[in-house]
């Protein structure tokens, strides 16, 4: 098993300032990190150096928005979702990063009023097709991610998800796994989970308000019961947001501190997830 924590907590993309961040993560017993991808032109390559350095494996995530929605109807706006992914995996493929997940299968945050159609699911896995190629290029896997009904409409459960990844066939498209999503959409945690094994790539763990996980009223039993039941033993992730990143604030609906510091939520994190897999794992 692997310890990450997603770096969202603290800033929208790699700077300077996050050193001490990434000293502060390794010193407490992380294994790595999760990168946000937003901005194609920092020296990726450079930030892998530093990773290294610091003895942090990586993983990553990105999204689309609405001008480069990989379901548009518009092919242009289609393609332009297509090509920004490409060019997400090549720069993970310079910082060293192994996995790239995230709702990049349609846009965040843009509804069309009802579920999703025939025509926006054939879209989605002919745009995805696309981009496991080039995945498969570069040597990063994707870890297509559901997000709940009030945040897109496309993948809403992790058996939509399991279908999407199987449709797009293809060894280097997988699927992930949200404790955060899951406790609003999932009927059954650990029929969830059971459902999408043999796709499965990556986990976020993550609390119902956001913050420490543990603290909160996520099934944490069901969901690390199943998990072992299952044999997964790759990355945990914490994935917690905050007010650092105003946009992904409102994106999030976040709009109260819910923790004492990001240290404290880091550090305590981490003491929940090892706790919880040693009882289990051993």
């Amino acid at each position: 098993m692997k310890y990450g924590m997603n770096l969202l907590l603290w800033s929208g993309e790699l700077n300077d300032e996050l050193i001490p961040v990434l000293e502060s993560l390794k010193s407490m017993g992380y294994d790595g990190v999760e990168v946000p991808i937003f901005n194609l032109d920092l020296d990726y390559t450079a930030w892998g150096q530093r990773f290294d350095d610091l003895g942090l494996e990586r993983t990553a995530v990105t999204v689309r928005n609405e001008e480069d929605n990989p379901i548009s109807p518009d092919g242009a706006t289609r393609q332009k979702g297509v090509d920004l992914t490409k060019r997400t995996l090549d720069c993970c493929a310079a910082a060293g990063v192994t996995t790239l997940v995230g709702p990049y299968h349609s846009a965040l945050g843009l509804f069309s009023g009802a579920g999703p159609t025939a025509d926006e699911w054939s879209r989605g896995v002919d745009s995805m097709k696309q981009v496991a190629q080039h995945a498969g290029d570069v040597n990063v896997m994707l870890g297509v991610e559901c997000l709940n009904r009030f945040e897109t409409y496309l993948l809403n459960t992790h058996a939509d998800s399991a279908r999407f990844v199987k449709d797009v066939d293809h060894p280097n498209c997988r699927m992930m796994y949200d404790t955060f999503h899951s406790n609003i959409e999932e009927k059954n945690i650990g029929d969830a989970i059971r459902g999408c094994a043999d796709v499965l790539c990556h986990v976020h763990i993550s609390e119902n308000d956001r913050s420490t996980p543990g603290t909160g009223n996520v099934r944490w039993e069901e969901n690390f019961d199943t998990l072992k039941e299952i044999g997964y033993d790759q990355w945990l992730m914490i994935e917690a947001f905050g007010l650092a990143l105003p946009e992904l604030a409102a994106a999030t609906k976040i709009w109260r501190r819910m923790y004492e510091s990001e240290e404290q939520l880091a550090r305590d994190g981490l003491a929940f997830m090892k706790s919880e897999v040693a009882k289990r794992w051993g």
